[in-house]
């Protein structure tokens, strides 16, 4: 039996197969510890070991009790909140309150700048818009290219595409709550710690910090996905801590 949710989206009545969801979130491979950014240490799974005790069946224990060592802003997809760029409690987990959202996917080819940096920038991110103008809870950006490396890069030292404070500015003004991106970090790799656009997307201008709003980074959207209006899932841990990784997924809406 097929469930499905019914949308009251401005004014149109929209519904989502809840069977049909679409994971963008990437897997994150222990053997590899990829993908992976700024330098973090690789993910790790380990065994407990603790004097004959072994928390593995494959060396010979009784049972899988394993650690599991991961930084959730280096390693994989994961969301954050406000708390990644000021002090106090700010928990991701707080941020949402709700996990479901209205989203709209859009394509952005990044523009090259005259330094060689690859960014999203006000005008390539109104062609990614295009006449899509209505409010929407949560923006994801696929980035081209796009291909499935993106899911086995380490980001570290290469300087990837990043938004342009001023586009993430337009964001922030669209009344986005949730920003899902397939780059490592919405800020260019090396900014002497400006993080302008993070700043941009969380600031109000003069100086109020939302403490509800997040942003997701590197999900990765396959190329048969269809830009348009998606019902979003954003789970992370329940955790007290500015990010966390999550699971990402999104189900196609369709006008009733």
């Amino acid at each position: 039996m097929s469930i499905k949710a019914h949308i009251n989206h401005q004014g149109c009545i929209f519904f989502a197969d809840l069977d049909a969801g679409i994971d963008i979130t990437i897997v994150l491979d222990p053997g590899l510890g990829l993908p992976k950014c700024f330098y973090a240490p690789d993910l790790k799974i380990e065994p407990v070991i603790a004097d004959d005790f072994i928390g593995d069946i494959a060396s010979g224990g009784f049972i899988n009790f394993k650690n599991v060592m991961i930084n959730p802003h280096g390693n994989g997809t994961h969301t954050e909140c406000v708390g990644h760029i000021i002090s106090g409690n700010y928990f991701v987990s707080d941020a949402l309150t709700n996990l479901h959202w209205i989203a709209r996917l859009i394509t952005i080819n990044p523009a090259l700048l005259e330094n060689g940096d690859m960014s999203i920038t006000y005008q390539s991110l109104l062609d990614g818009l295009g006449d899509q103008n209505e409010k929407i809870d949560a923006l994801i950006i696929r980035t081209l290219p796009n291909d499935e490396s993106k899911c086995t890069r380490d980001y570290s030292g290469t300087n990837p595409p990043y938004i342009d404070p001023e586009a993430m500015g337009f964001i922030a003004k669209m009344g986005v709550q949730h920003l899902l991106v397939d780059l490592p970090s919405v800020d260019r790799e090396e900014d002497g710690a400006k993080f302008a656009s993070h700043k941009a997307f969380w600031t109000d201008g003069i100086g109020h910090y939302d403490r509800k709003k997040t942003i997701t980074e590197l999900v990765y959207i396959d190329n048969v996905v269809k830009d348009g209006l998606y019902l979003c899932s954003i789970v992370p841990l329940r955790i007290l801590t500015d990010a966390s990784p999550s699971r990402i997924m999104i189900f196609p809406m369709q006008k009733q």
